[in-house]
Formats: C-alpha cells, structure tokens, sequence
C-alpha cells in the first residue's frame, strides 16, 4: 500500500478549506483517509495562526512509514523542519508557448519590414531631394561636351593640313 501525506478539500463552494491527511494513493481525493494530521485554511492571513495547523510528530511518524507528501505538503513539513525539500527550478516556466513564440516572431518580423520600407522611402525621399541638384550638372553637361565635339573638328582640320 502507497501512503500520502496530502490534503483533502472541504469547504464551501469558493471557499477552500482543506485537511492534511495520510491516506492510500489509490483512494479519492476526498475520500477515505487512515489519519487526519492538520488543516490548512488558504483564505486566512499568512501570519494567522490558524492557517495552518499541523501535527508535526504524527508527520514525523508517517514519514518514517514511507508516506510520501504532495508537493504543497511537503512545503508545509519542509518549513516545520520534519523533512527537507528539494528546491525547484524550471527555466521554461516564464516562456510563453510554442504558438505565442510564433505570434511574437511575426510581430517582430513585421516590425522589421515596416523599418526597412521606411528606410527604403527616406532614401528614395533624399535621392528624389538630390536628383534635382544632379539633373542641373547634366543640362550643363551638353555645354562641355560641345567643344568636345569641335576638338575632334580641329583633329580633322589638322589632317587635312598635313
């Protein structure tokens, strides 16, 4: 026979009270118990003397046994020195969920493209604002380029002297 230190809840509707109880692994929740070690009211203050109630030696004994307590029990018997507890860490616990970690990439990828189109319209914005002060040099450019064309005019001139 598997034994539990665990809590059995009774109460009102929304209005928890449980009890502390050794009972077998296989019984219900709620169900039959061997003995009631404490109780443990969630709904009063943490530093009320009445929200936990514990009768540490009667633990002790149990533990002895082989009762194994559930995981808030044992947070109770681990704060009453009975036994301790072995701490937890679980560094995926503040990460959201596979779909949520999409959603974000998404967002984020969005974020990116909306950046890179407003950087592309500021460059085609200040290449618009140059073009001008650029298309000026070009209208002057056919001023250069016809003595250009004369220069190979006076080549021509040259070999018809010689």
């Amino acid at each position: 026979m598997a034994l539990k230190i665990r809590m059995s809840r009774g109460g009102a509707k929304k209005r928890p009270f449980y009890r502390i109880v050794v009972a077998d692994s296989r019984m219900p929740r709620d169900g039959r118990f061997i003995e009631k070690l404490g109780t443990y009211n969630p709904l009063l203050p943490k530093d009320h003397a009445d929200r936990l109630r514990l009768d540490v030696e009667r633990a002790q004994h149990w533990v002895a046994q082989g009762a194994l307590p559930s995981d808030r029990v044992a947070r109770f018997l681990d704060d009453a020195g009975v036994l301790t507890r072995a701490p937890r860490n679980n560094p995926q616990k503040g990460q959201p969920g596979a779909k949520a970690q999409e959603r974000l990439a998404a967002i984020e990828q969005a974020k990116r493209d909306a950046e890179e189109a407003a950087a592309a319209a500021a460059e085609e914005a200040a290449a618009a604002a140059a073009a001008p002060a650029e298309e000026a040099p070009v209208e002057e450019a056919p001023a250069e380029e016809a003595p250009a064309e004369e220069a190979p005019a006076e080549v021509s001139e040259e070999e018809s002297k010689g």
